[in-house]
Formats: C-alpha cells, structure tokens, sequence
C-alpha cells in the first residue's frame, strides 16, 4: 500500500473511523501543511482546499474494501490500526492536528482554511458568505490576474497533477494546449480525458492539437542531450513545416485568449518539443509577444 494512503487511513482512525468528506480534506489539507514533503498537494477547489489524488486514492481504497464511501462520507472500514504504521513525526502531526483542530466541524474548518490560507479560496462558492471584507480582499489578491499576453510551456514530469494545475492558475493560464501526440499517460490525471476534466473544473479550457507532436516511436532511447537534440532537429525539419496551420491557430488562439500554455510531459522544456514549438509560433508574423517556460 502507498504510505499516502496510509495517512489517509490514519487520519480516519483518529476521528473514530468516520469523516464528512469536506471535512476530511481539510484536516488532511491542515496535515500536508506541515509535513517538509507533503504527501498530498492541493488546488482552490468550489469549497476551498481539495486534492484531486487524495480523493482517488479514498475511492480506490473504498473499491478494495478498506474504506465505506457515502455521498458526504468516507468510513474506515479496515481493522488494521494504521497510526501504528505511521513514521514517528507524522503521528505526531497527526495528533496535533486532532488536538488543534477535531472540535471544529466543516464550516469552521471551511472559515479557518480561507482565513489562514487564503489562495485556497478563490474559487470557493462559500467564501463570500463566511468571510469578512477584507478577508475577501486578501483573497482576491491571491489570484493570477495580468492583461498581458504570454505563450506558456509546461510540462508534468516528477509533479503532482495538483501543482501542475496551481501553475496553471497562478499564471493565470486561460486555455491549455496539448501538443502531445499520443495524450496517454501512467502518471494520474495526465491522460487526455481526465487532464480535459481536471483543468476545466477549474475554468481553464482544453484544447489537443496531436499534429504537432512527436510520435512514440521517434521518443525512444533518449539518454542523452544529444540523443534529445537530434530528435528535435529531425522535428524542426519534418514536423514544423508541415504544421503551419495548426501553429497559426494556436497564434490566434493566444491572441484571443492572451495567457495560453502548451503542455508535454517533460519538465525540462530543454528536453521537450514543446520549445521548438513555442520557437516556430514565435517566428509567425503577429506574434509580439513573451513565452515563458514554467
């Protein structure tokens, strides 16, 4: 079993095995918080903090029989005690977390969350009605907000779907692009339909243009730089020729939406297609504007 999950077990078995499922994430929210390596990361969801990967993995434990889902609950039903199983210093943040924070129910869990972690709420739909003014206004300072136009790239490797997407948000991204050819992926969230879920629940739009990626076969054996350069200049030959159209849609998309990202699997933009792309799109005519790799 994923040590995660464990604390996710844990947590439930200090709270006599039974949680509301907001309240649920919030404690778990409040525990990531101080853990030095979160277990879990988190993006500003219509009630405040929430994990897309937590709530997975409760409903692949829940399919295994571990954990008893309801509509507004998950129950422990596993007899396993999973606070003996825990690293000494996350049963101790565990416990602090119960001490400092089991009398509070789901509003209040809710109001303290936005007041103390305030970029968790922006897209809360309760905050107007829990928080002052000028908690409202610390709020809205937290979000991504620029009328300048920006060509993004971004890629998911060795990060959590969820700090992928506060990226997205804090850049104030407005539609993401797919410039993968085979938009399949092993890592959660990642594949196409759920990535096309995840980032529009959260009010960016998704778009797949797979003519302008790199076929699997052409991907394999890369070790090094050099294997990776010479990938990418038989891509600048074969592929950025023959896409002009598709990289002037994307240039009037950009010019429409202002802040577009187009998206790959590596980190290292170095490493990626998506750069030549970002190259090739800068070269149009029209395109005045900055690309920033994040």
């Amino acid at each position: 079993m994923f040590y995660r999950r464990k604390i996710i077990l844990a947590l439930l078995e200090l709270f006599e095995g039974e949680l509301e499922k907001i309240r649920l994430q919030k404690l778990l929210f409040l525990f990531c918080q101080k853990q030095e390596k979160a277990d879990y990361d988190f993006i500003p969801y219509k009630y405040g903090c929430y994990s897309y990967s937590a709530n997975a993995d409760m409903t692949a434990m829940a399919k295994k029989g571990l954990l008893a889902e309801t509509i507004t609950s998950f129950q422990k039903t596993d007899t396993v005690s999973y606070l003996k199983l825990l690293k000494a210093t996350d049963l101790s943040m565990l416990k602090s977390i119960k001490v400092l924070y089991g009398g509070m129910d789901s509003a209040a869990l809710m109001k303290h969350t936005y007041r103390n972690f305030p970029y968790w709420a922006i897209n809360s739909i309760k905050a107007p009605s829990i928080l002052s003014k000028d908690e409202l206004d610390k709020v809205e300072k937290q979000k991504g907000s620029s009328d300048q136009t920006i060509l993004y790239t971004i890629g998911y490797e060795g990060g959590s779907l969820e700090d992928y997407l506060n990226r997205l948000l804090r850049n104030d991204v407005k539609v993401l692009v797919d410039v993968r050819n085979n938009p399949l992926s092993m890592k959660f969230g990642f594949s196409k339909s759920l990535l096309k879920r995840y980032s529009e629940s959260l009010g960016i739009m998704y778009m797949h243009f797979p003519e302008v990626g790199i076929v699997s076969d052409k991907r394999q054996a890369l070790n090094t730089q050099a294997d990776y350069d010479r990938l990418f200049e038989d891509y600048c030959e074969n592929n950025i020729p023959k896409t002009i159209d598709t990289q002037i849609d994307i240039l009037k998309i950009l010019q429409e939406y202002k802040r577009i990202a187009l998206t790959c699997f590596e980190a290292n933009h170095c490493q990626c297609h998506r750069s030549h792309l970002a190259n090739a799109i800068k070269m149009l005519p029209g395109f005045k504007y900055e690309v920033k790799h994040i």
